[in-house]
C-alpha cells in the first residue's frame, strides 16, 4: 500500500516540476527588432507632428534702428558749435509664397533732425524718406512670375534749402509723391535676387503746393501729371551671414515720349551689422536722378541733378 502511494506521488510531483521550470524560463528578446520597431515609431510620430503643423508662408525680414549723436561745447578753443543729431529709421519687408502665388512687400523709410546752437535755423532737416512697394506674382515657368506692382514715395514733412543764411522752401508731405502701377514679368532665381521688368508702366507725379509744381514737372493749374512707359526693378536681400544684411533696390522709369531713353532712377542701398545683441552699426545711401526735377545750382540755374545722400550711424537697432 506505502509503495502505490509512494508511486502516484511520484507520477503527480514530475508534472508539476516540468510546469515550474517552464514557468521560470523567460523567453529570448530580439533587440534588433525592437531598436528597429522604436525607430520607425519615432519616424512616424515627427510625420504626424509635420502633418499637423500649418506650413509657415510668410517671412519678415528687416532692420529698424535709431541713431543719435550729441556735442557739447564749453570756451572750446577750436571753436565749433553745440549739436545734436537723431535718425529713425527702418527697412522691411513682408515675403509670402504658397503654391504658385507669391507677394512681396517692401517698406523702406527714414527721417532725421539736426539741432545746431547758434545758428539762424536751429532745427534743420537731415533725412526724410517714405517708399513703399508691393508686388503680387503667379508663377507660369519656375522662377518666373507675371506680376502687378504698385508703389508709392514720398516724404513726411517740409524740406528746405538752406544757403547763405536764407531757407528755401522745396518740398512738403505729397509735394512730390510718385505712385506707380504696372504688369509685367518678374524672375526670381532665389531668395536673395530679383529682377522685373514692365513695358506696361503707369506713373503719377503728385504736386499739392502751388509755388512748388513748376520744380517737379506739374503744370501750375494742375496737381498731377501721368505718364506711360517702361520700368525696371532689381532687388537683393541678402541675409546669409549672421548680424549682417544688405538690402538693396535699384528702380527705372522711362515715359513713352519724346524724353524716351531719359531713365527716371532711383537706387537705395543700406548694410547693417549687429553687436552685442541690440547695437547696429548701419550705412545707407540713397542716389536719385529724375528728369522732370528741377534743382538750382550755386549760380541760381535749375536743371536736372544726379542727387545723392548717405548716412553712416552707430545706434540702437534690431535686425531681423
Amino acid at each position: 500500500m506505502k509503495k502505490n502511494l509512494l508511486i502516484s506521488a511520484f507520477f503527480l510531483l514530475v508534472p508539476l516540476c516540468a510546469y515550474t521550470q517552464e514557468q521560470e524560463v523567460e523567453p529570448e528578446v530580439d533587440k534588433a527588432v525592437v531598436v528597429d520597431n522604436v525607430k520607425a515609431a519615432a519616424t512616424a510620430q515627427d510625420a504626424l507632428q509635420k502633418a499637423e503643423a500649418p506650413a509657415n508662408n510668410w517671412k519678415c525680414t528687416g532692420i529698424v534702428g535709431f541713431d543719435m549723436s550729441v556735442t557739447g561745447l564749453w570756451n572750446w578753443a577750436a571753436g565749433g558749435n553745440n549739436n545734436a543729431n537723431g535718425h529713425l529709421f527702418a527697412n522691411v519687408s513682408l515675403l509670402y509664397k504658397k503654391d504658385r502665388f507669391a507677394w512681396d512687400s517692401n517698406l523702406d523709410t527714414d527721417f532725421g533732425l539736426s539741432f545746431i546752437d547758434q545758428t539762424k535755423f536751429p532745427w534743420q532737416k537731415t533725412s526724410d524718406k517714405i517708399n513703399f512697394s508691393t508686388k503680387f506674382g503667379y508663377e507660369f515657368a519656375k522662377s518666373w512670375y507675371v506680376t502687378a506692382l504698385g508703389s508709392f514715395k514720398s516724404q513726411y514733412a517740409k524740406g528746405y534749402s538752406y544757403k547763405n543764411d536764407e531757407k528755401t522752401y522745396i518740398s512738403h508731405f505729397l509735394s512730390p509723391s510718385y505712385t506707380d502701377l504696372s504688369v509685367g514679368i518678374d524672375w526670381k532665381p532665389n531668395s536673395i535676387f530679383s529682377v522685373y521688368l514692365s513695358p506696361v508702366a503707369g506713373r503719377i507725379t503728385s504736386c499739392t503746393v502751388p509755388e512748388l509744381r513748376e520744380n517737379y514737372g506739374v503744370a501750375n493749374d494742375k496737381t498731377n501729371r501721368a505718364e506711360f512707359g517702361l520700368t525696371f526693378k532689381g532687388n537683393v536681400l541678402y541675409d546669409k551671414i549672421e548680424n549682417f544684411k544688405v538690402l538693396s533696390a535699384l528702380s527705372l522709369f522711362t515715359p513713352y515720349s519724346k524724353k524716351f531713353g531719359n531713365f527716371d532712377v532711383d537706387w537705395d542701398v543700406a548694410v547693417s551689422y549687429k553687436f552685442l545683441k541690440v547695437l547696429n552699426v548701419t550705412l545707407s545711401t540713397s542716389l536719385k536722378y529724375y528728369d522732370s526735377v528741377l534743382i538750382a545750382g550755386k549760380d541760381g540755374h535749375k536743371c536736372p541733378r544726379v542727387q545723392f545722400k548717405s548716412v553712416l550711424g552707430l545706434g540702437v537697432g534690431y535686425s531681423f
